[in-house]
């Protein structure tokens, strides 16, 4: 099947054309985009008629959670140390069952492709094992929809109080005995577990579904499940997708378990490079941020969730000039609230001013864009696939009414998607060649009976989560005081708008 787009404005985000728009035709042909130009011939292909309409790659988030779509709206004023209490509780109840983590997936990936994104990273989390049928859902899910996505199995083997500085002295020993976990995951078993999934589960969909690697953080994975995952990721062609210094607990905690910062930490142990994508990166120092532009690797900048969760302005500008890959992300649904890229990359931008006065370094359009585009798809390592209108990539883009109130009148497009677009002008969502959205409406699935079903099931889902909630309360004050003297720890850089801390 052929789609050819008659007379588009088109946004190519490559390397020729950038954010420049021009007039063009875009021919769609087994699922990759065959030429871009003007007056394109095609025979028996399906016309859509793009005259004021705008043609852009399809948006990536580089970074979410599958397992928190359940949880959106439900909390507020706490640092990721509480958060984290009742979001990924350390007394868990009974896992939730197949068809609920279809439908949690399934509704992240219509929220996405509604609102533009394409491709999403799932740093899909289903303590306490790993269980390949349940991880299957997940994927059930995304190609049911039409979407792209990376997804893992994220892994940590380090106790939890052993991840964190400062709580095994704070926490009280009758709550510590409530903590037993049984033994933890060895970098065996993982290794296993991800090779039955690389060799079942990835490439599916036509290739549009694929596999990560992922060790949760370097505190919370022992130095051989590191190497493991990183030499894994290399052999696999994959990203080791990890989280590393969202918060300034974790400034902290690499000094004190390691005697270096965590960046270095993974540097040391040769983990640091290409297939390195690193979450939020917001406490990292400028010795931190060479490292990482020597190595090649790349940040998912979660630019709403850092700013939920309290952790902090991380140092964009900074990162970029040093060479890091930098893609947007969402984070869970649980921190940010929505699967909305447009979102991130208006607070993206905006939020750098807050960053500093020198205003030549604060960010452009063009460069939150590129992040969440092209720069997005280079965290996923997806580059060669998406992330850009090119011939012979996958048809992945967006067409988007330019008569819409977002951009009267029109000015620049670039900066008419960052600062004014947050989705409602998009018409049609393509992926792989496929029209997965067209009119707002979902074409591969039936998304009335998919929220049908999600209101149905989620009194008896809220209610079970709100008990592991009032069990879990009784940690709080541990880890609120964790947060507080990490807050008072000075570690020669700040990353917040403000620096006083109550003592």
């Amino acid at each position: 099947m052929k789609t050819l787009f008659r007379n588009a404005t088109i946004l190519t985000m490559d390397k020729t054309h950038g954010s420049s728009a021009f007039a063009g035709d875009l021919l769609v042909s087994n699922g990759r985009i065959e030429a871009i130009g003007p007056n394109l011939a095609a025979d028996g292909a399906r016309i859509i008629d793009a005259t004021n309409k705008l043609l852009m790659p399809g948006l990536v988030n580089a970074h979410t959670h599958s397992s928190e779509t359940f949880l959106r709206g439900r909390y507020e004023r706490m640092p990721l140390e509480i958060w984290l209490l009742y979001a990924y509780p350390l007394l868990m109840g009974p896992q939730v069952d197949k068809r609920l983590v279809y439908l949690r997936s399934a509704l992240l990936a219509m929220e996405s492709l509604k609102s533009g994104v394409t491709t999403l990273c799932d740093d899909f989390f289903d303590p306490p094992g790993h269980d390949i049928e349940r991880l299957a859902c997940a994927f059930s899910a995304y190609e049911d929809a039409g979407i792209r996505a990376n997804v893992s199995s994220a892994v940590m083997n380090i106790h939890a109080l052993d991840a964190l500085p400062y709580a095994r002295e704070i926490m009280p020993e009758e709550l510590k005995a409530k903590l037993d976990f049984g033994p933890p995951m060895t970098a065996t078993a993982y290794m296993d577990y991800c090779d039955t999934v690389l060799s079942t589960l990835h490439g599916r969909a036509n290739g549009r579904l694929r596999f990560m690697v992922a060790p949760s953080a370097p505190q919370r994975c022992t130095a051989d499940m590191l190497q493991a995952c990183y030499t894994l990721a290399l052999r696999h062609g994959v990203p080791m997708h990890t989280h590393v210094l969202e918060t300034k607990t974790q400034a902290v905690t690499g000094p004190e378990f390691y005697g270096k910062s965590l960046v270095a930490y993974l540097h040391d142990l040769g983990v640091l490079g290409p297939n390195t994508t690193i979450a939020h990166s917001v406490w990292v120092s400028d010795a931190d941020i060479d490292l990482m532009g020597e190595a090649g690797c790349s940040v998912a900048h979660n630019a709403i969730s850092n700013l939920k969760l309290g952790a902090g302005i991380a140092p964009i500008r900074r990162l970029l000039d040093a060479g890091v890959h930098v893609g947007l992300g969402t984070d869970g649904l649980s921190s940010n609230d929505t699967a909305r890229i447009f979102d991130v990359m208006r607070v993206a931008a905006l939020v750098q001013s807050a960053s500093g006065p020198d205003y030549g370094d604060w960010l452009k359009a063009d460069e939150v864009l590129t992040m969440a585009t092209l720069g997005g798809a280079r965290t996923a390592m997806l580059e060669d696939v998406t992330g850009s209108l090119e011939t012979g990539k996958a048809a992945d883009l967006l067409m988007l009414d330019l008569k819409s109130i977002a951009f009267t009148p029109l000015s620049d497009i670039g900066k008419h998607l960052v600062y004014s677009e947050n989705g409602r002008s998009i018409e049609l969502v393509m992926v792989d060649g496929r029209i997965v959205v067209e009119d707002d409406r979902m074409t591969l699935i039936d998304e009335t009976e998919i929220l049908a079903e999600i209101r149905e099931r989620m009194p008896a889902y809220q209610a079970n989560h709100a008990k592991l909630e009032r069990a879990n309360a009784i940690f709080e004050p541990t880890m609120a005081e964790v947060h507080r003297r990490a807050a008072l720890a000075e570690i020669g850089f700040n990353r917040y708008v403000a620096s006083g801390v109550k003592r």
